[in-house]
Parts: structure tokens; sequence; C-alpha cells
């Protein structure tokens, strides 16, 4: 038992178990262990080990390594184990500011508890591990970042959360911490975190190897950075991203979708992005166009174009039994399969399996289906639907993939979803890549995925939650965000209740990062073929005009808005691709020395300079709002003065909440 240096690691063997702790990056170290073997080279998130100064220093039983302003201390103790009588050794990882202050340390043994801060637990018949990994940190710490999940604590200090995707819920292991530090649990593997007061718990169902990394910072700025520069960069969000998206469950043809877009042309209402949702196609797996409601794709997207609108299609990962490419699909090993009962894994407009994104050539293959039959035909922008998966049954344990069981590495699908298609475009020449995902793991940012928040409800809970989830997936390098305006499920337009709903979200969404209309409105119509045969419904209208004059002036004051804040959002949206910031920020972005701004969830920050409060009460006409210290405030809808602090705010139906943070950027001037 004895520490070793590999070129700029330090290498510690004891009691069957390796441990191996370098540096990844400026101000960052990973640390692998394994059980038995070799540490694996995993390239799940994290990019190449970049060149970094760095220092070893080896006395004894202690070895540290220095990189930037983080050290990484590794104490080594042996102890007699009283059932063998052998002498065995441990040793724990702890890290500190370059000044010697603490920041997040590995658990001890507590004296005779003899706990483990590594504690591989062999399963059974399988070269697998159930791992747990414990860690101290400050009591007093918040924590934010995590990804998506549909709840309201803005500090996830206190909290488990499940590391699994479903839909509405997306697990990105990456959080930042107040006392100074980030940390990404560097394993795709089913399983959970713990952030208590008495210590913090990482633990995965089944894994090989040990894999985590951390960064200091002195602030969020610095360490979202540095997060960035580890698992890679947003692309540029592209022009269109910037306006408004229309959508909805779901134009069911091409007409239909045309003229939607040419009355906001007859209206003047500016439309960047409009959507053909899902089962435009035959069945599901066959990635085209029905001709029967589809007649002349080329001559739609053209149309569009020419009205200055781009065109996004649903894709979906399932592969249809009935569909024309399920037998090659399944013979070529393209599909994901089931560990046991029947080989089906939806049911979901026919019963199907998904496409097995973790093999190249599955990914491939769809992109190549997808690129013949959508982008030869002018569309740029891909919804990747669907993109936990949403198994039938989230029976975790029971599907296998090309790159192994999905209890192991199943984290991993919605990255690599979003990987085929951004390497499919950028092989075509696209440099901007920006496609919509309804799920992301840690790196899914720089493979161009905007992720939307999934199929929530038509509620004020679930609207105030969408803003907590926001500030979340900034936190945790998911710069791109968005949610369904309205809500998903349910909603009518003839009700005064969900029209007040609508209203309040729209104006959320006009402050978000990406401003998209969605919905499954009621009531539903039947669509058939020409044969009688049976096609999925379409909601009812979701289009501005659809919801009464009062509403109509509102949602197409907020749409003008949305424009004139493009060149705002441009810089912001050229922040988060060169420098890795979140455009959807909590306050404690820009104030982490203001204690109250890591506490308040229910207004956030949009780049740097706009602070947003959203209406999120129904009847409500003025909301408490905190502006944090540290800057003057200006009302953006008055341009009357603010003071730092806590005070009640006019917020009338035809508005929410605005500050400029005063000597903000350039193109805020005149805004108002």
């Amino acid at each position: 038992m004895t520490f070793t240096r590999d070129g700029d690691a330090i290498v510690w063997r004891g009691e069957g178990e390796t441990l191996r702790v370098e540096p990844w990056g400026a101000d960052a170290v990973r640390v692998r262990s394994v059980a038995r073997g070799d540490i694996r080279d995993d390239d799940f998130a994290l990019l190449p080990k970049p060149e970094t100064p760095s220092s070893v220093e080896i006395h004894g039983d202690v070895a540290r390594l220095r990189v930037g302003r983080i050290v990484a201390e590794l104490t080594e103790r042996e102890f007699e184990d009283w059932t063998t009588g052998y002498d065995v050794g441990r040793c724990r990882v702890a890290f500190t500011e370059a000044d010697g202050r603490p920041l997040l340390a590995e658990l001890d043994e507590g004296g005779s508890l003899e706990l483990r801060a590594r504690e591989h637990r062999p399963i059974l018949g399988t070269s697998a591990y159930r791992l747990t990994a414990g860690f101290c940190s400050p009591a007093d710490e918040h924590l934010v970042g995590m990804g998506l999940y549909q709840q309201d604590l803005i500090d996830l200090k206190g909290t488990t959360l499940e590391l699994a995707h479903r839909n509405s819920q997306s697990s990105v292991p990456f959080v930042i911490s107040s006392a100074g530090y980030g940390f990404l649990w560097h394993n795709p593997a089913i399983g959970r975190a713990t952030f208590g007061r008495n210590r913090t718990e990482w633990f995965a169902e089944s894994t090989e190897q040990l894999d985590y990394w951390v960064t200091a910072g002195h602030s969020p700025r610095e360490i979202v950075r540095a997060y960035a520069d580890a698992t890679g960069h947003a692309p540029m969000m592209p022009d269109h991203g910037l306006g408004f998206w229309q959508c909805k469950l779901r134009y069911w043809n091409q007409e239909q979708l045309l003229e939607v877009a040419r009355e906001h042309a007859r209206r003047g209402i500016p439309l960047d992005v409009i959507v053909a949702d899902f089962f435009h196609w035959p069945k599901m797996g066959d990635y085209r166009f029905e001709e029967e409601f589809w007649p002349d794709p080329d001559a739609m997207v053209a149309e569009l174009n020419e009205l200055g609108i781009e065109l996004m299609v649903s894709v979906w990962p399932q592969v249809d039994v009935a569909s024309e490419n399920f037998d090659r699909f399944r013979r070529e090993n393209l599909l994901v399969t089931s560990d046991r009962g029947m080989d089906l894994q939806m049911a979901f407009g026919g019963l199907s399996r998904f496409l097995d994104v973790t093999n190249p050539a599955a990914r491939e293959a769809v992109w190549e289906l997808c690129r013949r039959n959508y982008w030869e035909k002018g569309v740029r922008t891909f919804w990747l639907d669907e993109a936990e998966p949403e198994y039938g049954v989230y029976d975790f344990d029971n599907y296998r993939y090309h790159l192994g069981p999905n209890v192991q590495v199943g984290n991993l699908y919605p990255q690599l979803f979003a990987r085929a298609f951004s390497d499919g475009m950028r092989a075509e020449g696209a440099t901007d890549v920006v496609n919509l995902l309804r799920a992301a793991w840690a790196g899914s940012q720089r493979y161009g995925a905007l992720v939307w928040s999934g199929d929530i409800h038509s509620t004020w809970e679930d609207l105030r939650r969408q803003v907590v989830a926001g500030i979340h997936m900034g936190a945790a390098g998911i710069p791109w965000f968005t949610t369904d305006i309205g809500g998903f499920h349910d909603g009518r337009g003839d009700d005064p209740a969900f029209v007040e709903l609508l209203i309040r979200w729209f104006q959320f969404g006009a402050f978000s990062p990406v401003m998209r209309l969605h919905g499954d409105r009621r009531p539903a119509t039947p669509v058939r073929a020409a044969d009688g045969s049976e096609r999925v419904p379409t909601g009812a209208d979701n289009e501005i005009w659809s919801f009464g004059d009062e509403a109509y002036g509102i949602l197409r004051d907020h749409i003008g808005l949305r424009e004139r804040l493009r060149d705002y959002l441009r810089e912001v949206m050229r922040e988060a691709h060169r420098d890795g910031q979140p455009v959807m920020r909590g306050l404690f972005h820009e104030f982490p020395d203001d204690a109250e701004a890591w506490t308040v969830g229910d207004e956030y920050l949009l780049g740097p300079d706009l602070l947003v409060a959203p209406v999120l009460e129904p009847g409500a006409r003025s909301r408490r709002v905190y502006l944090p210290a540290g800057a003057r405030w200006t009302d953006l809808r008055g341009g009357a003065a603010h003071e730092p602090g806590w005070s009640t705010v006019a917020a009338p139906l035809e508005s929410i909440p605005v500050f400029v943070r005063d000597g903000g950027r350039e193109e805020l001037r005149g805004l108002r």
C-alpha cells in the first residue's frame, strides 16, 4: 500500500483497489477508482484531458496534487483488521482551496464505524458493483444544478434525487455549491444522489468504476466556465432560436400548418419556427412524411422559408413493429433489447421498440433516413422527442444497450440521441446546431440540445416548478431551456381560468431562453385517412388568436417584446457559447455574495442584466420581488428606479415585473 506517481497523476493501491487522482482542466481534478483491474478511460461526458500546470508532492502517507486553485490531498491510514490480524489500508481524498480552505472531502472511517468512502459492493456473478461514494461538505452550503426535477426547491441541500430520466425529469449530475466547488458524478448508471446535512452520498445501481470530477471557483460563473471547458460548449444559437416558436398537438396536414404560418404573416406577427409534431409519418420508425396528409414537403418548406419561417419536425426513437424499417433494424441489432418478458418497450400508437442510440451504427442509420426524408427537403431543426427514453414501464434493469445494461449506462441515452443528429447535421455542413429534446445528460449541451421540461400539466403548480427547473438546468451546464407555454396536458381556450394561466405562462416564455407555445388543447378532433383508418387526433386551436381578444392583445405584445430583445438575447447566447454561462440564471449566479440570492426560486435573471419575476398565482395583480444587493435596478415597464431588497410590485394582467440592471448591456437601452 503506497503512493506512486504516474506522470501528473497520483496512484494509490491497496486491498484490491486502484485509485487514480489527476488534473483535468484548470482548477479541476478527476478521481477514478476500481475495486479490481485497471482504470478505464471512459469518455461519457468529459472531453480529453487538457495539458494543465500542476504539481505532485508525496510525503510518506500523504500525497498532494495542486492544480491552480484546487488541492487534492490523499491520506493513507493503515490499521489492523482484528478479524484477520492483517494490516489493511484505506486512502481518503479531501479537496481544499490553494489557501487551505476546505471544500469537500470523502468520508473518513468514523472511528469504530469503519465507514468506507468508496464502497464497491459486488453484484455476484458479474464484473459490476453497487457503488456508494460518501462525502463530507459544509452543513450550511447551498446546492444548485442536477438538471430537471418536478419540484419547487431552489436549494438542493437536504434533498434526495433519482439519477434517472423520466418524462419531465432529466438527471444531469453536476452540482454547484455556495462553498465554492462544482462536482460532476461522471457515471451514467441509474442511481440516486442524497445531499444531507451530515453527508452527501452518490449511489450507482451497477457500475465497474467510480469516476467523479471536482473544480474550485470563486463564483458560479467561474465554476460553470470550468465545467463547459471540461464537458463541451453549446454551439452558437442560430438566429431562428431567438424569436417565437409556434406548435400544437398536432398540425395534422400540410395545408393546416401552412395556413397558420400565412395567418402570422397576414397579421404581421413575427414567427421564427413552426412545428410538424408526431405522427406526420405513416408508422413510427418510418422517419418520413405520410404522403396523403403531407403531399409536397419540398413546396411546404420553400413557402415557409419565403415567409422567413423554419420548419421543425418531430423524430421519435421508437420503431413500430409494423414500420417499414423494423425488420432491418432488428436484424442489424440497432434496437434496445429486453432482458425479460416480451421484447416490446412501448405501446403508444402501436407496439414498438426503441432505437439503440448507444450503437454508432444505429445513430448513423436513423440520421441517414432523416437526412434523405427531411434534411434534403430543407428541414434544419429537429424535435427529438421521447429522449429519456420513455419506456412503457420504467423497469430500468430490464433493458440492454450496445454499450451495456441500461442500469449501467442508461442515462447516456438523450446525450447520444442528440449526438446522432448533431454529427449528421455537421457532416452536411451545419455549424450552429439546435435541436429540441425532452431530456439531457452531462455533455448534451455540446450537441446543440435545447431541453424542454416535458409533458407537464396546465396548472399553476407546474408553472411554478418550471421556473425552478430552468434555474437548475442552467446551473447544471445546460444553457438552453424551454417549456410548453400553457402546459402540455389539457387546457381549453374557452376556459377563463386557463386563459389567465396561459397569459402568465406566455409572459414567462417571452423571457425564457427559447419562447415556444405548445400543448394538447381540449377538445380533440378525430383524424381519419381517406380509407377510413384512424390517425392520432388533433388538439384544439393553440394559436395566439385562439384565446379571446384580451389575451390576443397581450400575447401579441409579448411577441413584439421578444423581438426587441433579440439583440440582447444574441449576446447572451454568445456568452453561453463562448463562456458556458446559462441563459436563464438564478440570482445567485451574478450575486453569489448575497445570501438571500441563493434562496429565491420564483424569479431569475435572463442573461446578466434582466431580472424577471413571473406571476405564479391565479388572480395576482402584484407580487413580492427581491432585488439583489450590489446593483441598482430600473423597472423595464416604466423606468422607475428601485433599491435592492424586498418590495411589492404591481403586476397587472398585461405585464410581469422585469428589472434592468443599471449599467447593463447596451442592447437593452431603449427597450422600454
